[in-house]
């Protein structure tokens, strides 16, 4: 029997991101290149990075803890548990065994599902995972958890900035506030070999950053056009931006959004020139006749789509930006960050209105999707998402590094990387209580955690062990 379950979507959420980051203009200076390469030419402000305590796992199980403990969930309430990431830790060994510590104290080993992975798509493919399970037939009457959990490094080097760090919970289930429309996905799906990791000696990928921008706006075009052509079947008229109050879109580097929402402005322009001002009209006809080669190439294209979509992106794109910008690339919890940052900034005005999401992973992997978002009801209403997230008071009480902290730091994370037989620093003189942390990876690579008291007069203890056995990219 079909599962009956309506507006089935995210119910709650919680972000997480390390107290550590450097500051994009700080590192602009250390690195010697020109002003504003980062802060301009990439859109940035600042980025995020985990220190020798914190990890992928860390992060997750901080942002699962904190989930669970805020919106009041008994763990046995849960009964599907993906997560997505391409931070590999194992490669046997799902990063969703290590958080089932918190199922087993509570004797729920019952929860299905495991790790997606294919670069920032995985978190995007668990959340779909959970919310096809939950409309099905095969749904117990339990909750899905999605974790998206990712921490972001580059080799020195021009990619370097495009880094970051953070993990997002979300909880999965009907009558939610941001419900799926599952019927409006339009996805893109091709072999392409534009950022990807191969040496699984090093953290670090293999970028071809020009193609990896093509590949990204490419993949729009295409997710773009399936999209309208189910929106028109199934509302029976054309879909325009007009049609979604807010876009919100994988975010590498901001000034990669910026590109991409006037990518789309500009497909609309193609599509019916009436979706467009006069003022479009007239500055984009020059550009109608390009072939999509030619139009991925052209740098007045860009400029000019840019300059004309300004004004509608400031209405609805740039309420989205604001933890991307601050965090920097998180993988598979940039796209959901951003929407947290949409929940942050508009919770009391987007009751009733669609939000389109673009989700892009090198290799590639690409769905435009939308939600429709419903005020909800307490402890899931838009505005105790907003509460508990608490975006505001995460990026004041952060901790800015100098740069030469931040590469020393990467510097030791190489060292240690795929390494056994090592103590951290154990320092958690930064982090809040209730965070995570990795103190040990003993000589059978064992990777063991413990959680910061919430009493910060009190030691910590140990409360988490392992189980067994030269251009930036659009990723």
């Amino acid at each position: 029997m079909a599962s009956n379950a309506k507006n089935v979507g995210i119910l709650a959420m919680e972000i997480y991101f390390p107290p550590t980051c450097v500051q994009q203009e700080a590192l602009e200076a250390h690195d010697g290149v020109s002003k504003g390469k980062y802060t301009i030419g990439l859109g940035q402000d600042c980025m995020a990075f985990c220190t020798d305590v914190e990890d992928v796992i860390s992060m997750s199980l901080t942002a699962v803890a904190s989930l669970l403990e805020k919106y009041q969930i008994d763990p046995k309430q849960i009964g599907r548990l993906e997560v997505g990431s391409e931070t590999v830790i194992d490669k046997s060994k799902s990063i969703k065994t290590f958080l089932m510590q918190t199922f087993e104290e509570s004797g729920n080993t019952d929860i299905e599902g495991v790790d997606s992975t294919n670069a920032c798509y995985g978190g995007t493919a668990a959340l779909f995972n959970c919310v096809n399970w939950v409309e099905s037939c095969s749904w117990d009457g339990r909750y899905g958890l999605v974790v998206c959990t990712d921490s972001a490094v580059y080799a020195e080097g021009p990619a370097r900035p495009t880094g970051g760090a953070a993990a997002i919970a979300m909880l999965i289930g009907p009558d939610a506030p941001i419900a799926f429309e599952s019927k409006l996905r339009g996805s893109h799906m091709s072999h392409t070999y534009d950022f990807y990791k191969p040496n699984l000696a090093s953290e670090y990928p293999v970028v071809d950053g020009k193609l990896s921008q093509t590949c990204y706006l490419m993949a729009l075009d295409s997710c773009y056009k399936h999209f309208c052509e189910k929106y028109e079947k199934l509302e029976g008229r054309p879909f325009s931006i007009s049609d979604a109050e807010y876009f919100v879109f994988h975010s590498p580097y901001n000034k990669l959004v910026q590109k991409s929402f006037a990518r789309l402005y500009f497909n609309d322009f193609l599509r019916n020139s009436s979706f467009v001002d006069e003022i479009a009209r007239e500055k984009l006809s020059p550009f109608s006749a390009l072939s999509c080669d030619e139009s991925y190439q052209s740098r007045d294209l860009e400029k000019a789509a840019q300059q004309v979509a300004k004004h509608v992106y400031d209405v609805k794109v740039q309420p989205t930006t604001l933890i991307p910008k601050e965090v920097g690339n998180m993988y598979t919890a940039s796209l959901y960050a951003a929407f947290a940052s949409l929940i942050h900034n508009k919770h009391t005005s987007l009751s009733g209105k669609r939000v389109a999401l673009f989700s892009y992973g090198s290799g590639l992997t690409a769905t435009l999707f939308s939600f429709q978002i419903r005020e909800g009801r307490h402890p899931f209403s838009l505005s105790n998402l907003a509460t508990v997230m608490n975006v505001s008071g995460k990026l004041k009480s952060r901790h800015e590094l100098p740069p030469e902290k931040f590469v020393e730091t990467l510097k030791l994370m190489e060292h240690r990387y795929g390494g056994k037989d090592y103590v951290t620093s154990k320092d958690t003189s930064l982090l809040t209580p209730g965070t995570y942390y990795l103190t040990e990876v003993d000589s059978m690579y064992r990777r063991f955690y413990a959680k910061k008291s919430d009493d910060i007069t009190a030691n910590h203890t140990n409360v988490s062990a392992c189980g067994n056995g030269p251009v930036v990219n659009a990723h």
